[in-house]
């Protein structure tokens, strides 16, 4: 890890706990006092895997992240306030109002047998040569006529599971791990959907198969 950033792992009986430190220097104070905040969610769910603690600072602005996996579900808190033990107070205050407010559900869900296939996801970035050379003949160029010698490179594949489930289960999901968006296999009709968070923190459902 590069600057102050440091990981520290605390084994629990049944999963582990990793401190991050992000542009500050985690002291072993603050993950202490993290951990032990954070240790009392497994009364809520004797399923977490692993749980990962970010604290970050952005000029007076101190972050905390706290990222849980729950069997195949990833929920995710965070909180920022101008001391870092507030805000591990706050982000675990946040995650045990989430996980109490799931808990039912999480369970059911547990339970179920979840369905899933791969999906292929690319992440692409612009050719910067390429993009230099373009921007540089628009100048002198028709732009419309452009737009066609414009090239992108792929930069990573990865693969993440498409999952069926159900509107609710969807719901619960963008809901939990703070994702803007989720594609899903609808279990109620079989299609493809993708439920985003809209600017409103309303969320909205994208059915693009008819």
């Amino acid at each position: 890890m590069k600057g102050k950033a440091k990981a520290v792992e605390f084994q629990n009986e049944t999963y582990n706990i990793e401190v991050k430190g992000r542009h500050v220097l985690v002291t072993d104070a603050m993950k202490a006092y993290a951990v032990e905040k954070v240790s009392k969610i497994d009364r809520f769910s004797d399923r977490i895997i692993d749980v990962v603690i970010t604290m970050d600072i952005q000029k007076d602005e101190h972050r905390v992240q706290i990222d849980i996996k729950v069997d195949h579900i990833r929920i995710r808190s965070h909180a920022t306030t101008g001391d870092m033990y507030a805000s591990v107070d706050l982000a675990v205050s946040k995650l045990t109002s989430q996980l109490t407010r799931y808990k039912k559900r999480i369970q059911d869900h547990q339970a179920k047998s979840v369905s899933m296939v791969d999906m292929n996801i690319n992440v692409i970035r612009p050719s910067e040569d390429e993009l230099s050379a373009i921007n540089d003949e628009i100048e002198a160029a028709n732009q419309d006529a452009m737009i066609g010698q414009y090239r992108h490179e792929v930069v990573s594949r990865k693969t993440r599971p498409l999952k069926t489930l159900t509107t609710e289960e969807a719901m619960m999901r963008i809901d939990l791990s703070g994702d803007n968006f989720l594609i899903y296999r609808s279990e109620e009709d079989n299609k493809l959907k993708v439920i985003y968070r809209r600017n409103d923190e309303n969320l909205g459902i994208i059915e693009p198969e008819l």
